[in-house]
């Protein structure tokens, strides 16, 4: 029997198609445009034209989902049965994604809970997989949404980037603007929390911001149990020996997953990011 309460994403969670068809979610894409060239957020990377895209300086922009696909999404499960929908999406600070979707919600044939993650990649998958799990059991629509904003409000996400040069090119630097400068060349820690990017560390090389990422996630998880995603953008060599490493140093270690970041986020953060979030299981 299918789930009474639906649960939509967007394409900035980078579920595996696998898990979002095994859960039944439905995701709403996201499109990056960088330059002449437009990036689907749902289609495998073609990391070679990103790359190269990326390395001639163009000028970049997201786009988010018009109220009407979310719209669609929402009529779809309505007409699939569904007594409400969980809509949950990337942070608002960070897109208009959310906002889309609170317009679509106004109109929905039924009840829909739009929910800001505060977050993106698997900052915001998790909380969709606690909703999805929620809604299996049966859950009605304010314990789905409750469910989905406690995993939010739980997980951590930390990562590391290469350069600050594209966080600033994408007007996502923020709170470190002031970093900008002779500092680009620093290897700079960052964590994702209320919505926003702010520094933790600065590093002088590549290897050091590594290891500091990996004790910033042990020191995160603690002694309770934990799901781990480790993320990258073409850098899947160094995201598999981390995975490996906290694999090791996490006893309690309930579940982890390895995934690369599409171009929505990764024109923000360039080649060679490296980030990992640390969720609560679902209970």
């Amino acid at each position: 029997m299918s789930p009474s309460v639906a649960v939509v994403t967007d394409s900035t969670a980078y579920l595996d198609e696998s898990e979002t068809a095994r859960w039944g979610i439905t995701v709403v894409p996201l499109q990056a445009v960088v330059g002449e060239r437009t990036f689907d957020d749902m289609t495998p990377i073609d990391a070679a034209a990103l790359a190269s895209a990326l390395r001639d300086r163009s000028p970049i922009t997201t786009s988010r989902p018009a109220p009407g696909h979310f719209a669609g999404a929402y009529e779809t499960a309505a007409a699939r049965g569904a007594s409400g929908v969980v809509s949950i999406h990337l942070s608002g600070e960070m897109s208009g994604t959310v906002d889309s979707a609170r317009i679509a919600a106004r109109d929905a044939p039924i009840p829909v809970e739009v929910i800001d993650s505060r977050s993106i990649a698997m900052g915001l998958g998790f909380p969709v997989l606690a909703a999805a799990q929620a809604a299996r059991t049966g859950a009605p629509l304010a314990d789905v949404a409750s469910a989905a904003r406690r995993c939010a409000d739980a997980a951590r996400t930390f990562f590391y980037v290469d350069t600050l040069d594209y966080l600033r090119r994408g007007g996502r630097i923020g709170a470190i603007r002031n970093l900008v400068g002779s500092a680009l060349a620093i290897k700079p820690l960052m964590h994702l929390g209320d919505g926003t990017i702010t520094l933790l560390e600065k590093v002088r090389t590549a290897s050091r911001a590594i290891a500091r990422l990996e004790g910033l996630a042990v020191e995160a998880a603690g002694e309770e149990p934990v799901n781990v995603a480790v993320q990258h953008l073409m850098a899947a060599g160094r995201a598999e020996a981390l995975a490996e490493s906290l694999t090791a140093r996490l006893p309690k270690l309930v579940r982890m997953t390895v995934v690369e970041v599409g171009p929505v986020l990764g024109v923000h953060t360039g080649p060679g990011t490296l980030g990992v979030t640390i969720s609560p299981p679902v209970r």
